[in-house]
């Protein structure tokens, strides 16, 4: 299976776990940033749909921030709830990442989203049949918090290893890619950090993974 060539994603280490729901802690200075400019089809987005993502790693945790402009309305939910996974959120203004342990075999990877109010899901999926198939049973331990501002969204999601039952050793590198869908029709954007390419929006495309470097 080929690798796109976008650049791959650097994911520095923290030395202690720290809470999420604080954007300003420091420890988001040491993070690398990656810019999603771009829809599923590789079409530039607007700067106004652009989006930063911030990954760091712990010990015990990988932890990704998306900050994410924000110059039209939200489509969010009239009565979130932040206590249990939200199944079909990805029909509202979310962020996404995929995450695949294994890179020696990407179809079977590892779905969080996380929305501008905090609602989230997580789920596996396995394609190695050649047809899609989804745990919705899945319970990662997931996390996340998120933040509404005046021109921009912050919403964070951290995952503890044990969600992949196991942990990356430092130089290690693991597959994956960001997304971000926002808007309603006939304008929504599906903007990913490495484009897939399809004719229709699909995020589902191990084949464009890009390879999350573990430094320390």
């Amino acid at each position: 299976m080929q690798f796109s060539e976008r650049p791959e994603i650097i994911i520095n280490h923290i030395s202690a776990d720290f809470p999420i729901s604080e954007p300003g802690r420091p420890e988001w200075r040491k993070a690398a940033s990656v810019l999603i400019n771009s829809y599923w089809s590789g079409v530039e987005s607007p700067p106004a749909r652009h989006t930063v993502v911030r990954p760091l790693w712990s010990d015990t945790s990988i932890y990704v921030r998306f900050d994410g402009a924000q110059a039209e309305p939200l489509i969010v939910s009239d009565t979130p709830d932040l206590n249990a996974k939200t199944l079909g959120l990805w029909d509202r203004d979310v962020f996404e990442v995929f995450i695949a342990p294994d890179k020696h075999e990407p179809r079977k990877y590892y779905e969080f989203e996380a929305s501008p109010q905090g609602e989230w899901v997580d789920l596996t999926v396995d394609l190695t049949s050649g047809m899609r198939r989804v745990d919705v049973d899945y319970t990662s331990g997931m996390t996340a918090a998120a933040s509404i501002r005046d021109d921009r969204v912050i919403t964070v999601i951290k995952i503890p290893f044990a969600a992949f039952r196991k942990r990356p050793e430092p130089g290690e590198s693991w597959l994956g890619n960001f997304f971000r869908c926002v808007g309603q029709d006939p304008d929504r954007g599906y903007l990913a950090y490495n484009p897939t390419g399809t004719t229709m929006p699909n995020f589902h495309v191990p084949e464009k993974f890009v390879r999350f470097e573990f430094r320390k």
